[in-house]
């Protein structure tokens, strides 16, 4: 917040009216050992323009490096328009829209964009956003454990080589809530789950499977052969999915013979920068016929007395809405401002500008493994590939890494702390943003 318009006086007045002596009065119930200790070697006020200028300069110590970092956050061109809308006051003060008469705007830009997401998934009914990519997953879990009540197992089986944070985050969420993990092994030449490791799991009863589209390799999987597996063994499917790459790739609505159950993933690439990692959103698609599953709000197009159109919130299963024994989630809000921008950005780029994205997506970087094999740097893995890719840096690939990074090229995200036998290996993303010059100069920073 750049402005606080409250003077000593203003803060002075507002406290007397509600009976407080201080501010710190305002947090006296709470233990004094609980309390954070005053902040240390912060300086004295400065004037605004004093603020600014410091800050500034801090700012440049960060420098402006080529990033070829992806690994579920990408740097993607955003329209200029996107964020000069999104920060119109209409929008950006915009809160809940409990009071449908007073919030047509809101709902009817939400209603917009269930519609595009349900499109690109190829789904039938899309919630309003979740908190992110992560979380998301998390709460389609929970709902394949409801969908699937036959199963008692709560058995969900989850790809290695999904998102670490996002396992993570799963694990976290459900890990106390009786349901069991079981992690699915790559294939180590394809870097894609080995369909027929699944054989191991045939007559157990097993509760849903996740299945990511490309998975955290940018290997694709083959997600026909998964999910009919699943379907003939009536466990529900779970897709985690890039939005970018849908532009491309079979939606998770037409996987298999029926599609994917749930369908859900991180929002940011549709227009949300990177901004040090937030705030971002989530995005769930599902069919028809598990709609009282889904967690979050649902708005849908209603008529009046007099049969105009208007917007309504149709569906509420949360727990501030009816009985907590009854709510699919404890979700008390959505990332509504950033899910605004995303709709703005998929209405500017349409569908043709979104596959022109994901085009120059795969291009870019399998233009960079191009480069790369010239210096003697493959591909780890053989599978296909869609926005980045792992390469094989070597046995000193995290030296390599932070000597480029000195040079100020981000060179990918490097894969040892997360998958040990990786150790040598380098996660590196090319989005649309990249040009031939900055594929030359990743590679001099490298050689």
């Amino acid at each position: 917040m750049p402005f606080i318009p409250h003077t000593e006086d203003d803060i002075r007045d507002m406290l007397q009216q509600i009976g407080a002596g201080s501010i710190e009065d305002l947090f006296e119930e709470i233990p004094a050992d609980l309390r954070a200790p005053p902040l240390s070697g912060i300086p004295e006020g400065l004037p605004e323009m004093e603020v600014t200028r410091l800050m500034q300069e801090r700012a440049t110590r960060d420098g402006a490096p080529l990033n070829f970092i992806g690994a579920g956050a990408y740097e993607h061109h955003i329209p200029a328009a996107v964020w000069q809308i999104a920060t119109r006051g209409e929008f950006y003060s915009a809160y809940t829209p409990y009071q449908a008469e007073a919030s047509q705007g809101t709902l009817q830009l939400i209603y917009e964009y269930q519609t595009m997401v349900s499109r690109l998934t190829g789904m039938e009914v899309s919630n309003a956003s979740l908190y992110d990519g992560a979380s998301a997953l998390a709460e389609a879990v929970l709902m394949a454990v409801r969908i699937n009540r036959r199963s008692k197992s709560n058995r969900i089986l989850v790809p290695g080589a999904l998102h670490p944070a996002y396992r993570a985050v799963v694990r976290s969420i459900v890990g106390n809530q009786d349901i069991e993990l079981v992690e699915l092994p790559w294939d180590d030449r394809l870097g894609s789950i080995d369909a027929s490791g699944l054989e191991a799991f045939d007559g157990q009863d097993i509760t849903g499977l996740v299945i990511a589209q490309p998975n955290f390799f940018g290997v694709l999987e083959d997600v026909d052969t998964l999910t009919r597996w699943a379907e003939a063994r009536g466990v529900p499917v779970i897709a985690v999915v890039n939005p970018v790459s849908l532009a491309l790739l079979k939606p998770p609505g037409d996987w298999g013979e029926r599609g994917a159950d749930i369908a859900v993933g991180e929002g940011q690439p549709l227009g949300a920068p990177l901004s040090g990692g937030g705030p971002y959103f989530g995005f769930m698609t599902t069919r028809r016929e598990h709609i009282r599953q889904m967690p979050g709000r649902i708005v849908g197009r209603a008529e009046d007395a007099d049969g105009r159109p208007g917007f309504v919130l149709t569906l509420q299963a949360r727990e501030q809405h009816i009985r907590r024994s009854k709510a699919t989630s404890n979700i008390c809000t959505n990332q509504g401002l950033v899910v605004t921008a995303a709709t703005i950005h998929m209405a500017l780029l349409g569908d043709a500008g979104l596959k022109r994205v994901a085009e120059a997506c795969w291009q870019n970087t399998h233009q960079l493994a191009a480069r790369l094999s010239e210096q003697g740097i493959r591909p780890r893995f053989e599978g296909d590939h869609f926005h980045e890719m792992v390469f094989d840096f070597g046995a000193d690939a995290a030296d390599r890494v932070a000597r480029m990074s000195r040079r100020s090229v981000l060179a990918g995200h490097p894969l040892a702390s997360d998958y040990p036998d990786l150790a040598n290996c380098v996660l590196a993303c090319a989005t649309e943003t990249k040009t031939p010059q900055d594929l030359d100069r990743y590679v001099e920073a490298l050689s």
